[in-house]
């Protein structure tokens, strides 16, 4: 066979493929389709149940974690007093205005105690909070009084009666203070001052 003749043949045979009539999509059976939509709705099912086993896992991390950072809560707020205690202590005696010097060892040992009860707190995720010169937050300060002619921006710290406390980013006390007044921009803080406006953030 010559090779035109070859050609003459596959361009036949091309020919009546391309004219053949298109065979008919077999038929599924119904019990395989049945089979098939059932495995789909497994498959589906499976993934919503793997999904949720995930989120309780996270969920069930989360509330260790949790746990753990904020077990000592009460035990922390019970501490809060002492260190004001300590606060109070020094800062009721001038350093300027001793004159013996037992009353200076006195004071020195109050200040260094205060220091490492500071530094524990620290260690253990306690921070205080005096924010004096600082925008009022009714988030971590609680207003008691308003200032006026204070020299400071209206709705600023002006005092800090009593410091507050977090225990990493959870409240432990409000700082109580006292807001300097003014227009526009202290109208936050001077409603918070009014209506004695406290955190209400609880462990």
């Amino acid at each position: 066979m010559t090779d035109q003749t070859i050609s003459e043949a596959l361009e036949l045979t091309t020919e009546a493929n391309e004219n053949a009539a298109p065979e008919a999509a077999p038929v599924l059976d119904p019990k395989l389709a049945a089979a098939e939509a059932e495995i789909a709705e497994l498959k589906d099912k499976l993934l919503r149940a793997l999904a949720e086993t995930e989120n309780v896992r996270r969920r069930n991390l989360r509330e260790k974690e949790d746990a753990q950072k904020f077990a000592a809560t009460n035990f922390a707020r019970d501490l809060l007093s002492p260190a004001d205690n300590l606060r109070r202590a020094i800062a009721s005696l001038p350093e300027d205005q001793i004159k013996d010097e037992p009353t200076k060892n006195l004071l020195a040992g109050v200040a260094a105690t205060e220091r490492e009860l500071l530094a524990a707190f620290e260690k253990h995720g306690i921070k205080r909070i005096e924010p004096i010169d600082e925008v009022f937050d009714h988030n971590f300060h609680q207003a008691m009084f308003e200032l006026e002619n204070t020299g400071k921006p209206a709705g600023t710290v002006a005092q800090v009666l009593q410091p507050g406390y977090v225990l990493h980013e959870r409240l432990l006390r409000p700082a109580m203070v006292g807001v300097a007044k003014g227009g526009p921009a202290g109208a936050a803080a001077k409603n918070g001052a009014k209506n004695g406006e406290r955190v209400d953030t609880k462990a």
